[in-house]
């Protein structure tokens, strides 16, 4: 069975994200832990958590299929002492918060080095892993792939294999792939061949077991481009045949699939049910 759902909203708590994710015809979710625009996070209520898990129970939600996105404003790989310390701080509250959900995963964009130089930055970010891993035991990362600007760590599968490979709790670490960033970042995901050389990759360098989530997204720009623009389900540079190509292939339909197009509850209502054509599901 098909595990396909959006990033949803969680304003006025996360007891609205099980009917809402039922309601726009998923199984699968991605929330944010906390306003993800500010330093400020705390634990949810006690009541909120009470009800998002009969909601979990309620709509028959695969806890393999809940997802948390960290906050915009952590930058594990950060040069800069206190963006640093303050990344590390909210990263373990957000480890704490997912705990408390009950949800076991978290996602991450392993952050910028900011002309710090790759090596200097993955350094900084295997600190804060093992420190948050250390801190907080039960919550699984996963390091999403991104697109090369802005001294992004992570635009290269590579570059995800030396953060696992050094990590102090490998076992704890996964990835997410993001389509739209694949693809800006210039693997062609459209192409049979070069999607499976792409996969047998990531099989070599972590084992396929390590891909937990896909983001499902079309792509406002062309392959190669590095933009990092996202856009809606067959209206993109990616397109519906591309996308085919790529959600056909039986591993990639193992793994849950998050949208993040553009748009709200509804709009992502009818991406899903765009995939579900794209794929011929009835």
């Amino acid at each position: 069975m098909i595990r396909i759902g959006a990033h949803m909203p969680i304003g006025g708590g996360f007891k609205r994200v099980p009917k809402e994710t039922y309601e726009i015809g998923g199984n699968a979710f991605q929330i944010f832990p906390h306003n993800p625009r500010q330093w400020k996070a705390k634990l949810p209520k006690e009541d909120d958590v009470k009800l998002f898990k009969e909601g979990i129970k309620k709509y028959k939600i695969d806890p393999e299929a809940m997802l948390c996105h960290s906050g915009y404003l952590i930058n594990i790989a950060s040069p800069n002492i206190e963006t640093w310390n303050k990344s590390l701080e909210l990263l373990i509250l957000e480890m704490k918060i997912c705990s408390t959900l009950g949800i076991k995963y978290l996602n991450i964009h392993p952050g910028s080095h900011l002309k710090s130089g790759v090596k200097n930055g993955i350094n900084q970010i295997l600190k804060a892993l093992n420190t948050a891993m250390e801190e907080e035991e039960n919550t699984f990362i996963l390091l999403e792939n991104v697109t090369k600007k802005g001294g992004n760590i992570g635009s290269t599968l590579e570059e995800l294999k030396m953060i696992i490979d050094k990590a102090k709790f490998p076992e704890r670490l996964g990835i997410t792939i993001d389509t739209c960033h694949a693809f800006d970042a210039g693997y062609d995901i459209t192409n049979k061949e070069k999607l499976d050389e792409f996969l047998n990759k990531i099989d070599k360098y972590f084992s396929l077991e390590k891909l937990k989530f896909i983001h499902l997204n079309d792509s406002k720009n062309d392959l190669g481009s590095n933009k990092d623009r996202h856009e809606n389900i067959g209206k993109g540079k990616i397109g519906s045949e591309g996308l085919k190509v790529f959600l056909s292939n039986p591993f990639i339909q193992k793994i849950p699939w998050i949208l993040e197009t553009p748009g709200d509850n509804e709009v992502h209502k009818k991406d899903i049910q765009e995939v579900l054509k794209i794929l011929e599901v009835k």
